[in-house]
């Protein structure tokens, strides 16, 4: 039945359950994994993750004689949802870490076409690579590097006299627009479809913003994350009740672009709920 979900305990859900699916937050997974799933894996069972950091820095340790598989929608549980209803699907990512049973590729082969994803395809990786590569793509692009980039826009502008609002709108309202162009058409097609004012930008001048040092910047990133640097300093900061986390964070909230964009979200209806 998929009309609702009946809601279990961790340690029945491990009880009950031949694939045992953990998909909790990062830096709980270790503490569920050790209360309430470690004590009931039975030889045979399977434990099924969808992003690979607690196997890849072992954080969770799984014993021999259990399967562990990953299977990696590449999109958010909603859309992963709203594709499995129209029957079609996300592409997913599969790795197999441990295989105790000799069926742990096709246990996530299965575990993928029954969320739909062997629609649209599945790509085999391995448990470090995707770990990898993921938190690669989060700190350098995806968030840390475009976050900081339009930070960095706005207070050009801002600094050079220019109203707050027109930088707001020119630095990360604006940013929707190019980033769906990429993401249906590559970027090659988003080039083709902006003005050739903006394209010949793009070409003669993002270099000189990601610039050869930026590029070695990323590879000491890089170097951070496979060598477990990173990992060991986030689950320290876990442990420590996250202080650089929360400081942080409260630091970005007070950057005037989210005063600015606040306000001017209140001017666009279809943004409202």
């Amino acid at each position: 039945k998929t009309d609702g979900f009946i809601p279990v305990s961790a340690d029945e859900a491990a009880k009950g359950a031949d694939i045992i699916q953990i998909l909790t937050q990062d830096h709980v997974q270790a503490k569920v994994y050790k209360e309430s799933i470690k004590p009931n894996l039975k030889k045979g069972k399977a434990l099924c993750f969808s992003h690979g950091f607690n196997i890849r820095f072992k954080q969770i340790k799984p014993p021999k004689n259990v399967d562990v598989f990953m299977v990696a929608p590449k999109g958010p549980g909603a859309l992963v949802r709203k594709m499995y209803e129209e029957d079609k699907g996300v592409p997913c990512l599969l790795a197999v870490f441990q295989d105790a049973t000799g069926q742990a590729k096709q246990l996530g082969l299965a575990y993928a076409k029954a969320i739909g994803g062997t629609r649209a395809g599945v790509i085999e990786t391995t448990f470090d690579e995707e770990t990898e590569t993921d938190l690669f793509g989060e700190q350098t692009v995806l968030c840390g590097g475009v976050t900081e980039l339009i930070k960095a826009g706005f207070d050009t502008l801002i600094e050079a006299g220019y109203q707050p609002e027109i930088a707001y709108f020119e630095v990360l309202h604006e940013l929707k627009l190019i980033t769906d162009l990429i993401q249906e058409v590559g970027i090659s097609g988003m080039r083709r479809r902006v003005s050739n004012t903006a394209c010949y930008g793009d070409l003669t001048r993002g270099p000189k913003i990601i610039t050869d040092k930026t590029r070695k910047t990323m590879k000491k990133i890089l170097k951070d994350i496979k060598s477990g640097k990173f990992a060991r300093e986030w689950i320290k900061e876990n442990e420590l009740g996250r202080p650089n986390f929360n400081r942080l964070l409260e630091e970005g909230d007070k950057h005037p672009i989210e005063e600015v964009g606040r306000k001017l979200r209140e001017m666009m209806p279809w943004m409202k709920k």
